[in-house]
């Protein structure tokens, strides 16, 4: 298909920048399918975004963060993804963001940016943008606004026309407790069928769906990876090949040791490890969330920073139940 065709009509039409990198893309796509497809097993921490007092991105305790996870064994990193806040960013943040991560991330790391938007354009246009600013894959979560309507033929339309696209390899992502949408299993087996799309970041929880989807897509060369720590050893022994996951922003070595248990079948000690991530995962996820996550990056000396509002920081009573998920399994 010629460039021209995958272009949609810009709001002030297709600019010569949008069109250099269709066509590039188209380009990189045909070399790159001919080789396998991008290899994402591993762990990867959806890293967060510290901002300071006046709500502005704090770069410089961005890349304090990246400069202590460079001693975790993480396969890449996630920039821009739920836990980085992305939907409070600007557009310009967001591309700033990956680019001083991809500045501060040696190349030998895999680096995965959220490009999703709610509009099929937009998110075409912020893939661009992320793939000009030094990403790997990019990582694309439903669109949700109009969920009533996200049916399986709009959505395999949606993630074809972005994955036509893109100039770098795409992984779908459905994260159904914030979108309200689970991405539906036939529409994705119909996409692991598209030679740019090499995978899925599913972060439902639901095990049974994990390995129905593995099970329906093996001979497509497309990866799934767990969307947390909480369930991570139960999508290894399904065919999970890593996992995005909230919690390695705190105990990356612990979330990374579990995935080594795992590989090893070394599934008892596997277990025992599980069993003691399983209540702090779900403290800085579903229980507390964004607030939870940067206090808790506090005290093993990351820097979690503000939030920005809307989201306020935890009261006095959710620090001290914060912190008893914590000590009771032996991490502070």
């Amino acid at each position: 298909m010629l460039a021209s065709k995958l272009l949609f009509p810009l709001s002030c039409g297709p600019t010569k920048v949008a069109r250099h990198f269709l066509l590039w893309g188209s380009k990189r796509r045909a070399s790159f399918a001919a080789d396998q497809k991008l290899d994402i097993k591993g762990i990867y921490p959806p890293i967060s975004t510290p901002f300071n007092i006046k709500e502005e991105v704090d770069y410089v305790k961005l890349e304090a963060n990246l400069e202590k996870y460079s001693s975790v064994p993480f396969r890449g990193f996630v920039v821009q993804g739920s836990n980085g806040e992305y939907a409070y960013l600007t557009r310009e943040e967001r591309i700033e963001v990956v680019r001083r991560v991809r500045q501060n991330v040696p190349k030998t790391k895999l680096l995965m940016a959220g490009s999703g938007c709610e509009s099929t354009q937009a998110t075409i246009e912020m893939t661009i943008s992320m793939a000009n600013a030094g990403v790997d894959a990019v990582l694309v979560v439903t669109p949700c606004y109009y969920r009533g309507r996200m049916t399986s033929a709009a959505l395999i339309h949606h993630y074809t026309k972005v994955a036509d696209s893109s100039p770098v390899p795409v992984v779908l992502y459905s994260v159904p407790g914030n979108t309200g949408l689970d991405l539906p299993v036939d529409a994705i087996v119909a996409l692991s069928h598209h030679p740019n799309i090499v995978g899925l970041k599913d972060s439902g929880g639901d095990v049974t769906r994990i390995g129905l989807i593995i099970h329906k897509t093996r001979n497509q060369d497309f990866q799934v990876l767990s969307g947390s720590a909480g369930f991570l050893m139960a999508g290894y022994s399904v065919g999970a090949v890593g996992g995005v996951c909230a919690l390695a922003n705190i105990l990356g070595n612990q979330v990374c040791e579990l995935e080594r248990l795992a590989l090893a079948g070394q599934w008892e000690a596997a277990k025992e490890l599980q069993y003691r991530l399983i209540e702090p995962n779900n403290a800085v996820t579903r229980k507390f969330g964004i607030p939870g996550l940067k206090q808790a990056m506090e005290w093993f000396g990351y820097h979690g920073g503000h939030c920005r509002p809307p989201l306020l920081p935890l009261t006095e009573g959710e620090v001290k139940d914060l912190h008893k998920d914590f000590t009771a399994n032996g991490w502070l």
